[in-house]
């Protein structure tokens, strides 16, 4: 496709969808989870296809030199799939917030007014490498009544098309509106610029993928944007911590899936416990094949490999962790902030005022005391399946649910009240 023909065909999926943003919210809750459910069903029957589109996925993967954790994150398989079929189900059973009354109020002059959930509208994804994404954003957004535009990474092109292909078919057998799902089905680069441009037909961006994507997006969105930024996250060790709880949720918040957004990337020491504490930790994490890179103070205790000054900002997304001995609770929160992507941070204490400290310092979305940093999710917060974490401030931050993909709009009764005066 040309440079031309892309722009062209990005508007005509975009004014398709904001025509089947205007069908999708007068669509009722039972007739939307009937069309999530016949979705569900049509992602199980078609798992041969998926997985067969997975394998083309991973042998280009695997060429272009991927490495095992973004393979990983790509690879599908049956358990994976029915994974991805139990969360439409599952948004099936949510309780969906569009209708909700969230407030309501009479004026003295006898009008009255309701503040009432609605549908965002029509929303862009543009999102990399994990394909289950293109189910988890598209059923979360047709739930909330938003016509949804799903631009996936090349990577996965092939695993994307057969699970938009699904959804689609088995959604238009329960009656999905035409076009309320879209997949951009080619990857050419010009398809984001475009799509950034159609502030007339879209409502909202959500950008999922590394900082270079973010900020292309970002640079040149015409439309509001909600920003999934990186996973740079910390965990602290604090002087008062348990040391045997905090070498568990290390090791669990670096190790239990390193390749996902909230998995821990630098592990802070309080410098009291750290020639105590850095040997067990370094026991327990080269036993999972982590590679520690460690500042000089760490180095002097433990085994690791010099960290620069890069490996503070970075999000590896692999067995690798940054660790850093800090001589106080303020030290590491001026860390935090200071090389954070504002995701998820954590504080192992048994000092509740450090804990309280550490929560209302540090500027992320997500703040924990004695919890791992990989419980940042929107099933574990109870909101199902989420669209990502947003490490934005408005309008939405932390995991994204049902609540965060809609708007509000005023709705105002009356018997004939008129603005008194000239």
């Amino acid at each position: 496709m040309t440079e031309t023909d892309v722009p062209a065909a990005i508007e005509t999926m975009a004014k398709q969808a904001r025509a089947a943003s205007y069908r999708l919210s007068q669509l009722s809750t039972a007739e939307k989870n009937a069309i999530l459910l016949a979705m569900a069903a049509e992602v199980r029957a078609s798992t041969p296809e998926i997985m067969a589109s997975n394998i083309l996925d991973l042998v280009a993967g695997e060429a272009k030199g991927l490495t095992k954790a973004m393979l990983d994150r790509l690879r599908l398989d049956e358990k994976r799939i029915e994974a991805i079929a139990a969360g439409i189900d599952q948004v099936a059973t949510l309780p969906d917030p569009t209708g909700q009354v969230i407030d309501q109020w009479t004026r003295p002059n006898g009008m009255r007014l309701e503040q009432v959930r609605v549908p965002i509208g029509t929303i862009g994804i543009i999102y990399e490498s994990r394909p289950n994404v293109t189910s988890d954003a598209a059923v979360l957004c047709f739930k909330t009544g938003n016509a949804t535009i799903l631009r996936g990474g090349s990577e996965a092109i092939h695993s994307n098309r057969a699970i938009a292909a699904a959804l689609q078919k088995g959604g238009e057998s329960a009656g999905l509106p035409e076009h309320a799902i879209q997949l951009i089905p080619f990857t050419d680069r010009a398809s984001v610029t475009a799509l950034c441009q159609m502030d007339k037909w879209l409502d909202l961006i959500i950008p999922r993928g590394g900082k270079g994507l973010i900020e292309a997006v970002v640079s040149q969105a015409r439309m509001p944007v909600i920003k999934h930024y990186d996973g740079i996250v910390h965990t602290y060790v604090d002087a008062a911590a348990d040391l045997d709880m905090a070498v568990s949720l290390a090791v669990d918040a670096k190790t239990q899936k390193p390749g996902v957004c909230n998995a821990t990337e630098t592990l802070l020491v309080h410098t009291a416990v750290a020639e105590t504490f850095l040997p067990l930790a370094a026991a327990a994490f080269r036993e999972k094949g982590v590679e520690l890179r460690g500042c000089e103070r760490t180095r002097a205790i433990i085994d690791a490999v010099p960290a620069t000054e890069e490996d503070w900002s970075t999000e590896y997304l692999d067995l690798i962790l940054s660790v850093k001995v800090v001589d106080s609770l303020q030290d590491a929160v001026e860390h935090i902030n200071t090389y954070s992507s504002h995701h998820t941070e954590c504080i192992v204490t048994a000092d509740q005022a450090a804990a309280e400290t550490f929560l209302a310092a540090c500027d992320s979305a997500c703040v924990f005391h004695n919890v791992s940093t990989r419980l940042a999710d929107g099933e574990e917060f109870g909101f199902g399946a989420e669209i990502g974490i947003s490490t934005d401030k408005l309008h939405a931050r932390g995991p994204m649910g049902l609540r965060e993909l809609t708007s509000y709009q005023y709705r105002v009764r009356g018997e004939g009240q008129m603005k008194a005066g000239n």
